[in-house]
Order: C-alpha cells, then sequence, then structure tokens
C-alpha cells in the first residue's frame, strides 16, 4: 500500500493535476483511503471512504487547487 502511496506522491506536478479533472478523481479518493489504511488511520479510512461516495462533485476542485499550489493533495494524514 504504502508502494502506491509514494509512486502517487512521485508523480510530476502536470500528471497529478490531470487525475485531478472530474471523473478521474476517484483516484485521489482511492489514493486517501489507501493512505489512511498505510497509517491505520481510522477516522481518516471513514472519512476517506465518504468521499468517495459524497465527495466527488466537489473534490476535484480543492485538489486542483491544492496541488497547484502546494504540489500536494489535501489530506488529514
Amino acid at each position: 500500500m504504502s508502494k502506491f502511496v509514494k509512486s502517487m506522491d512521485g508523480l510530476p506536478k502536470v500528471l497529478k493535476v490531470i487525475l485531478a479533472l472530474p471523473f478521474l478523481d476517484i483516484i485521489w479518493a482511492i489514493y486517501r483511503v489507501v493512505k489512511s489504511a498505510s497509517k491505520n488511520n481510522t477516522i481518516g479510512l471513514v472519512l476517506g471512504v465518504l468521499l468517495i461516495i459524497f465527495g466527488i462533485p466537489f473534490l476535484w476542485l480543492i485538489d486542483i487547487i491544492t496541488i497547484v499550489t502546494g504540489d500536494r493533495v489535501l489530506w488529514i494524514d
């Protein structure tokens, strides 16, 4: 699992932004769940699953903003 997180963190900024576009942002939602699971963060895991279900309509915009400004996806871990 940590291999997936490291590979996603190591992507170029342009590819991260492309993956944050609508309909592709599910990849970042899965990233959040995997990151929380690898750190044994129960609250993050539950919140990540909820964001997969309910957060997709607006989460892509937040992801693009945080990737462009800070080169990372915003998450509680």
